[in-house]
């Protein structure tokens, strides 16, 4: 039988369903310079995606 891991905790009900309204967004962003991509990314409320992605 496995051990329970001591690092493992009892976590706030509200905190954990506020967490998940957040969200990684990562973006492909091409350099006028030299054409090749880069990454941006960010983590934002789920209401901010769209807003997020249309941004230049």
């Amino acid at each position: 039988m496995a051990k329970a891991a001591k690092t493992a905790q009892k976590k706030d009900p509200k905190q954990a369903a506020e967490a998940k309204n957040w969200t990684k967004v990562i973006k492909a962003v091409r350099s006028p310079k030299s054409g090749a991509y880069t990454f941006k990314e960010q983590i934002v409320h789920k209401d901010k995606v769209k807003d997020f992605l249309a941004q230049k």
